[in-house]
């Protein structure tokens, strides 16, 4: 299996870091991919990315909610320094990028600027996009449908409908990406899983965050993704296998990984 989307650079991990990649590979977990969030966390993810070479894979971007009109221009400045500083197979993906209108809209508009120009920064290196939208598929929409980037992505922690999601597969080769909450009691997920292809999900766990029942309140971490599969597996009457099988075989061909 591989995890998509982990933040096994977080700070959550700094006492048990070797412990919880080697706790991952042991459940299986063949290859995590991780995230930036902004400058500040960037030296630590290249750190892990060093540190477990060929394992824990790195991406660049700004995460929304790290976005000011303060510092807008300066994120986007680091982030487009470091692709054009790098070697072209240095990161997997630009992300996570997107818009993040939970906690506040105070800054909508810069990461509206934000969002499109790392777009465009993905389409020209021919590199997907991992993309947050929580509580702004509205705007994240507007944004594809008016740029129409020759990208392909996944939409990480999806939480939308089924009709979103066929609004999202009009608008190009976008993936789900599948994690915890898709175990949780009462949620509408696994009914919109259910109807989605196998071949447009990615597992994903977002450590540390979005723990997976039976473990909510606790840290979440790479080790716990056989859960989503087991339960993706079970929403569509498959073997965990089949669902591991196909759901790496996506991941592989969208990040193009050597695993």
């Amino acid at each position: 299996m591989i995890d998509t989307h982990c933040h096994i650079f977080d700070e959550a991990f700094a006492a048990d870091r070797d412990d919880a990649v080697r706790r991952a590979q042991a459940a299986g977990v063949a290859l995590m991919l991780m995230p930036n969030v902004d400058s500040g966390t960037y030296a630590g993810m290249m750190h892990t990315a060093g540190a477990f070479s060929g394992v824990c894979l790195p991406m660049i971007g700004v995460h929304p909610t790290s976005i000011t009109a303060e510092n807008v221009e300066q994120e986007l400045d680091f982030v487009r320094g470091e692709l054009e500083k790098n070697p072209p197979k240095t990161f997997v993906a630009i992300g996570e990028v997107g818009v993040d209108c939970y906690w506040s809209r105070a800054h909508v508009e810069q990461q509206l600027i934000a969002f499109e120009r790392q777009l465009r920064w993905a389409e020209q290196r021919r590199l997907p996009v991992v993309i947050h939208a929580r509580d702004s598929f509205g705007e994240i929409l507007e944004v594809l449908r008016r740029v129409k980037p020759d990208v392909k992505g996944v939409f990480h922690a999806f939480s939308g409908s089924i009709e979103l999601y066929r609004d999202i597969k009009k608008l190009g080769d976008y993936k789900l990406g599948i994690g915890g909450m898709v175990t949780f009691k009462n949620a509408t997920l696994p009914e919109v899983v259910r109807q989605v292809p196998l071949s447009d999900l990615l597992l994903e766990t977002d450590a540390p965050y979005l723990t997976p029942t039976p473990f909510r309140g606790k840290r979440n971490e790479s080790a716990y993704l056989p859960l989503v599969a087991q339960k993706i597996a079970e929403i569509k009457g498959l073997s965990v296998a089949e669902v591991a099988e196909a759901t790496t075989g996506n991941a592989i061909r969208l990040f193009d990984l050597q695993i």
